[in-house]
C-alpha cells in the first residue's frame, strides 16, 4: 500500500488502519491498549448521550424523546450489523474484489484472532473501536430528518445504509480499497464518518419532504441548556474519535488532540462573531454548533497536520459552515433540519481537501508522501471527495425509495401535530 504520510502519523494514521487491522503489530503494548479501550468509550459517549442531547434539545418538546430513540436504537442496531458482516465488509480482504469492499471471511468474527496482541492491540479492541465510528455515522443523520420520520424507516434506512453505503466507503479509505491505495488522508473520518452522512442526510431530507409550515412557522429549539450539555460531551468524546485514531497512545495521539480542541475553539468563535455582527446578540445554539463545525472539519486531517494547521482548519470551517448552513436552507429552500449535511458534509469535505496543504511539512505538518506535492494530493483528496458523495447519494437515493415502497416514511399531520414522542413511542419526555 502506498503510503499517505511519513513521520509521527505514519504509524498511527487511521488511513493505514487496514495494515494494523490482520496483524495489529502498530502498537506498543498495554499502554496502548488501554488509551484506545478508553478511546472507544469516548467515541460511545458521543453517541449516547453527547449526539442524543445534542439533537434533543434542538427539536420541540413534543419530539425530543423521539429523537433519543431514534440515537438509541440506531447504537444497538449498527453494533449487531457490525457483529453480523459490516466490519468484515469493512476491514477484510475481498479477494478479487478488494479494491471496492471486503469479504465475509470475519462474518459474525469469526476467524478473528482475539489474542493477536503479541506488539501491538487485540483485534478485539480494534474490532469495538471501530463498531463505534460505525455507531455514530447513522446516528448523526437522525439531526436531517426529526419531528417528521416515523420510526421503522430509521431501523430500515440505518441498517441498509451501513451495508451498502458505510462498509464499502470504510474499506476503500481504511480498509485497504482503492482510496488507500492512491494515497488518500483521511485520519479519523472526514470521508468515512462526515461525507458520507452529510450527503446522504440531504438525500433523505429531499426525498422526505419538510416539516409542516416550514420555514415560516418553525418554532426556536427547546431547550439550548440540554444542547449546550450534548455539545459539551461530544467535545470530550471527539478527543477519543480523533486522537484514538492514532491506535497508540504516543506523540501523534497527542497532537491529534491538540489541533482537535484548537480547531473546536476557533470555529466556536469564528460562528459567534458571524452572529454577533449579523444579527447583534450571540447565541448559545450558535457558540456550540460552531464548535461542532470546527470537529468536523479538522476530522480528516487531525493527525497529519501541526497547531497552526489546526487553527486554520477551524478558521475555514467556522466560517464556511456557517455559510452553507444558509446557503441550504435558504437558497435551495431544504429543511436539513439540524444542519447535518452543512456542518458534517460541509465540514468533513473540507478537512480531507485542506489536509492536502495543512500536512505539508511546509505547513507544519507530518509531511506528504515522498515525491507527492501539495497540488498531487489535494487531486486525491479530491477525487476521494467526488468518489465518496456519488457512492453516498446514489446509494442513499435508492435505500430510500426502496423502504419506501414497503414502508411509509413520513409520520401523518395528525401525528405531527401531536407530536412524535406520544404520537409513535406512547411516552412524553416531559409530563408537565
Amino acid at each position: 500500500m502506498k503510503k499517505s504520510v511519513l513521520g509521527r502519523a505514519a504509524l498511527g494514521a487511521a488511513g493505514s488502519m487496514l495494515a494494523a487491522a490482520p496483524a495489529f503489530a502498530q502498537g506498543g503494548g498495554g499502554a496502548d491498549t488501554a488509551w484506545i479501550l478508553t478511546a472507544t468509550a469516548l467515541v460511545l459517549f458521543m453517541t449516547l448521550p453527547g449526539l442524543a442531547l445534542f439533537y434533543g434539545g434542538l427539536v420541540q418538546a413534543k419530539n425530543v424523546l423521539s429523537v433519543l430513540m431514534h440515537c438509541f436504537a440506531i447504537a444497538c442496531l449498527a453494533s449487531l450489523l457490525w457483529f453480523f458482516g459490516v466490519y468484515s465488509l469493512a476491514f477484510s480482504d475481498g479477494g478479487a474484489l478488494n479494491d471496492w469492499v471486503g469479504g465475509l471471511d470475519k462474518a459474525f468474527l469469526a476467524g478473528v484472532d482475539w489474542d493477536a496482541a503479541a506488539a501491538g492491540l487485540p483485534e478485539s479492541v480494534f474490532v469495538m473501536f471501530q463498531m463505534t465510528f460505525a455507531i455514530i455515522t447513522p446516528a448523526l443523520i437522525v439531526g436531517a430528518y426529526v419531528e417528521r420520520i416515523r420510526f421503522a424507516p430509521v431501523l430500515w434506512i440505518s441498517g441498509l445504509w451501513l451495508v451498502v453505503v458505510y462498509g464499502p466507503v470504510c474499506h476503500w479509505v481504511w480498509g485497504g480499497g482503492w482510496l488507500g491505495q492512491m494515497g488518500v488522508l483521511d485520519f479519523a473520518g472526514g470521508l468515512v464518518v462526515h461525507a458520507t452522512a452529510g450527503t446522504s442526510a440531504l438525500v433523505i431530507v429531499k426525498l422526505l419532504g419538510a416539516r409542516p409550515g416550514y420555514p415560516a412557522q418553525l418554532r426556536p429549539p427547546h431547550s439550548p441548556g440540554l444542547t449546550m450539555i450534548g455539545a459539551a460531551m461530544l467535545w470530550v468524546g471527539w478527543f477519543g474519535f480523533n486522537a484514538g485514531s492514532a491506535l497508540s497512545a504516543g506523540s501523534g495521539a497527542g497532537m491529534a488532540m491538540l489541533v482537535t480542541h484548537l480547531s473546536a475553539a476557533t470555529a466556536s468563535l469564528v460562528w459567534v462573531a458571524i452572529e454577533w455582527m449579523k444579527f447583534g446578540k450571540p447565541s448559545l445554539v450558535g457558540v456550540v454548533t460552531g464548535m461542532v463545525a470546527g470537529l468536523a472539519t479538522i476530522t480528516p486531517a487531525s493527525g497529519f497536520v501541526g497547531p497552526v494547521g489546526g487553527f486554520c482548519i477551524g478558521l475555514a470551517g467556522g466560517f464556511i459552515c456557517y455559510f452553507a448552513v444558509t446557503i441550504i436552507k435558504d437558497r435551495c429552500g431544504l429543511d436539513d433540519s439540524l444542519d447535518v449535511f452543512a456542518v458534517h458534509g460541509v465540514g468533513g469535505i473540507l478537512g480531507t481537501l485542506m489536509a492536502a496543504i495543512f500536512g505539508a511539512s511546509a505547513f507544519g505538518g507530518v509531511g506528504l508522501a515522498e515525491g507527492v506535492g501539495i497540488g498531487e494530493q489535494l487531486g486525491i483528496q479530491a477525487i476521494g471527495v467526488v468518489a465518496t458523495v456519488v457512492w453516498s447519494a446514489v446509494a442513499t437515493f435508492v435505500i430510500v425509495l426502496s423502504v419506501k415502497a414497503f414502508v411509509p416514511l413520513r409520520a401523518s399531520d395528525d401525528d405531527m401535530a401531536e407530536g412524535l414522542d406520544l404520537s409513535h413511542h406512547g411516552e412524553r419526555d416531559y409530563n408537565f
